[in-house]
Formats: C-alpha cells, sequence, structure tokens
C-alpha cells in the first residue's frame, strides 16, 4: 500500500497505515466466529467494527472528494452506518451481532479497496480539509480499536468457557501500590479545554475559564484491596451511600462487586484479557460504573473530581505523567498498580477516570457544519464525563482535555476511581 508517489507528507502516510495495521492486529488473535460475537447492545461485534471504521472514511473522505469514486458494495453505506440520520435509515445497533454476512473475508476485501482508494486520492488530494477529514477518521478507529478489546472481552466473560483474548501471555507481577497521597490546587481562574495545535474533537472546544475553588487530587486510582473493604463494609448494601438511580441500579441488577469479579472458595477472582485471574490486591479497581465510584467517594469521605479539576492536575504533570503510561501499546489490556511513590500517577492509562461532570457543552460550543455535526454534540445528554484513557487507549489519541463519556451505568469499559476533596483534607 502507498506505493504510488504522494504529496502528503510521509509521516502522515505512516501514520494511516499505523492505525489501520493496529485494528488488523488486535483482531489477528480472534477467529472468524469471534469476530461474529455480540454480548449485550452496547458492544459490536469485532467484524463490524472493522467494516464501520472502512465506511467512516468512504462516506467523509472518498465519497466526496476522489472523483468517480465506486464502492465495493452500495448496500454497506446502509448496513455499516452507526448512528448518523442525515444519511438516512440504518439497522439497529442491537442486532449487529446477526450480521453473518457480509463475510469477515468480503470485510477485509472491503478495508483494502478503501485502503487503495485513500491511497489514490492521497496521491494528488492534499488540501487541509481532506487532511482534516483523514485525521478525524484516524482518531475515529482508534476509539473502535479501544472497543474492540472491551467487546470482545465482555463476549468472552458471557461465554461459560470462560476463553482468553491473549492466550500465550503472562501476567506481570509487580510492586504494591504504595500509600495515597494528596496533591493541592489553588482557588483561582484557569483554562480548560484543547489549546495547542494538532487534532482535537470538536467537544474539546472551545478553550474557556473554569473558575475553581481549593481542592485536592488523589495520586493514584483507588485500589482493589480499597474497593474490597467498601464492600466488606456493606457498600452494595447501604442505600445512604447511593444516589437514587444508582440504588435502583444495584437492587434492578443485584450488583455485589465489579464487573468480572467472582467470589471462589479461595477468594476473589477477575475476568481479563488473559482470562480468570485471582484478584490483585494493587491493581486499580476497574470497570466501575459512575454509581460504584460515586458511592465508594463517599464511603471514603471524598468524592469523585469535577472534570476540570482533573484536567488542571493532569495539566500539572503533563512532562511527567505519559512516560510510564499503561496504554495500548503495552499489550497489557489490564491496568496494573502505581509506584511506590507519592507522585501524581496513572493520569493517563491503566483506568478510565470518572468524573463529577456530566457530558455537556462548553461555553460558546458550536457543532460542526453537515455530516460532522452528529460525531458529538447530539449525546450530551444524560452522560458523565471519564478522563485519562485506558490500558486500551492508544498512546497518540490521549491528551489532557480528552473528553470521554459514558451513561452512569456503564461497567464494561475499563473505567476506574480517583478521589478528590474540597479544600486540604483533613
Amino acid at each position: 500500500m502507498h506505493t504510488q508517489p504522494s504529496l502528503l507528507p510521509r509521516n502522515s502516510l505512516e501514520r494511516y497505515d499505523e492505525v489501520r495495521n493496529q485494528t488488523l492486529k488486535l483482531a489477528a488473535t480472534l477467529a472468524p466466529d469471534d469476530q461474529m460475537i455480540q454480548s449485550m447492545p452496547d458492544a459490536s461485534p469485532t467484524k463490524w467494527h472493522l467494516a464501520h471504521t472502512t465506511w467512516f472514511f468512504e462516506t467523509f473522505v472518498l465519497t466526496p472528494y476522489l472523483r468517480g469514486y465506486i464502492p465495493i458494495d452500495s448496500r454497506f453505506g446502509f448496513l455499516f452506518n452507526s448512528y448518523y440520520k442525515r444519511l438516512g435509515n440504518h439497522p439497529s445497533r442491537a442486532i449487529r451481532g446477526t450480521f453473518s454476512r457480509p463475510t469477515l473475508d468480503q470485510i477485509l476485501l472491503y478495508r483494502t479497496h478503501v485502503d487503495n482508494c485513500i491511497d489514490e486520492l492521497l496521491g494528488h488530494e492534499t488540501s487541509t480539509q481532506v487532511l482534516r477529514l483523514l485525521e478525524l477518521g484516524l482518531n475515529h478507529e482508534q476509539q473502535h480499536q479501544e472497543l474492540i478489546i472491551t467487546d470482545i472481552k465482555h463476549g468472552f466473560w458471557t461465554n461459560p468457557l470462560r476463553p482468553s483474548y491473549q492466550p500465550n501471555q503472562i501476567r506481570i507481577v509487580e510492586s504494591g501500590a504504595g500509600p495515597l497521597a494528596w496533591h493541592a490546587f489553588d482557588e483561582g481562574v484557569y483554562e480548560a479545554g484543547h489549546d495547542r495545535g494538532g487534532f482535537a474533537f470538536d467537544n474539546e472546544l472551545p478553550q474557556h475559564s473554569v473558575y475553581l475553588k481549593p481542592f485536592c487530587i488523589a495520586s493514584r486510582l483507588v485500589t482493589n484491596d480499597e474497593f474490597q473493604t467498601f464492600i466488606a463494609d456493606g457498600g452494595y448494601t447501604r442505600p445512604e451511600l447511593w444516589l437514587s438511580d444508582g440504588w435502583d441500579q444495584v437492587c434492578e441488577s443485584g450488583w455485589q462487586a465489579p464487573l468480572y469479579w467472582e467470589q471462589t472458595d479461595d477468594g476473589w477472582t477477575q475476568f481479563t484479557c488473559r482470562g480468570t485471574l485471582p484478584l490483585s490486591p494493587d491493581e486499580p479497581v476497574c470497570h466501575m460504573s459512575f454509581y460504584e465510584a460515586d458511592a465508594f467517594a463517599r464511603w471514603a469521605g471524598a468524592r469523585l473530581p469535577t472534570e476540570f479539576e482533573w484536567e488542571v492536575a493532569a495539566n500539572s504533570a503533563r512532562n511527567s505523567t505519559m512516560t510510564f503510561a499503561n496504554l495500548l501499546e503495552s499489550e497489557m489490556y489490564h491496568p496494573r498498580p502505581a509506584a511506590a511513590q507519592t507522585s501524581l500517577q496513572q493520569i493517563f492509562g491503566d483506568t478510565w477516570e470518572w468524573t463529577s461532570s456530566p457530558y455537556a457543552a462548553y461555553p460558546g460550543y458550536c457543532p460542526p457544519a453537515g455530516l460532522e455535526g452528529e460525531y458529538n454534540g447530539k449525546f450530551m445528554c444524560n452522560q458523565m464525563v471519564l478522563r485519562g484513557g485506558s490500558c486500551a487507549t492508544p498512546s497518540s489519541h490521549i491528551r489532557e482535555s480528552y473528553r470521554n463519556y459514558f451513561p452512569p451505568k456503564t461497567r464494561w469499559q475499563f473505567s476506574g476511581i480517583r478521589l478528590a476533596h474540597d479544600g486540604t483534607p483533613s
């Protein structure tokens, strides 16, 4: 691929290939049968992710900008549309796992067709608009790389055989997490939102000023051991700790522990991408809903940070927190313990961190014109913001201003807890 001369900068061509090949690498260990799995409506089959990310380039880049572009199958425009209403109807998200056709081989041919056409386009088209849409497509595909891991993990967990996504991987045993420390930040007016060159999603804009009262934020994520103490103290049976909606969810769903935890005669186990393993006490607690994170914070005499407190803290550690971040490239696909030190750690990677902030538009926000306007803006309702990325987030995809968002009951993502306090904690 990309054998023809191109006016596009070489590093941009390499990035396109790198991102597209990473997606194939994540799917490479899965059999065609595995790639059909859809274990719940919120998840999607791996082969759908392979097709939908390709559809995105076809729809946003090739159709409007490659003269004479001919789709490999015109029906794919309907089949792999996710939620773009301006393009017309699309299949229900809940039935993606019923699409036995096109086959996996046909979807891989679809990817090759679109990649070749992107190569043809970039051989003569390097307008700012095309390059911007190409970068949007690559960041969109990186979001789906993370979803491939979270979705197949949930699918394998629902299988009584409990297969492993990484059957040949050996778990790395690391040292204890060390004591939790607090980092204080002064009252003041801070800038929030994307402020530097390079790509950002529209929901990170515009940069704006926020006023914050004095606050403290924890040096690391909450651990499995700390969350076990919450469980042992009746955390899931005490309605006074829970938001009303959260308590209703606990009662309706029968939650007694985080997703993927199971109690055996030998203690707690946790289902991971390496299969079922004994629960490691020093690893960050993971696969938490917002409701569970909020209840734990109340029980601990603390609270969740706002997304702006989190961003201010992340900006303060900008030069150090990425160096040892546990992101997708580590290929662990599982959170690891913090180091035994009191510096601000695990800002990026390990788990997404729930904040207390509802997902809403920044002051002055305007959705992009046209089809792009459906990417983020229309979801600004009934969702909570998460920050920082996880062990399944690509390193080139995450930044301090990045805003992820999910409904508060969501648990299948790699999501965890960082505590905060008003002022100086006692």
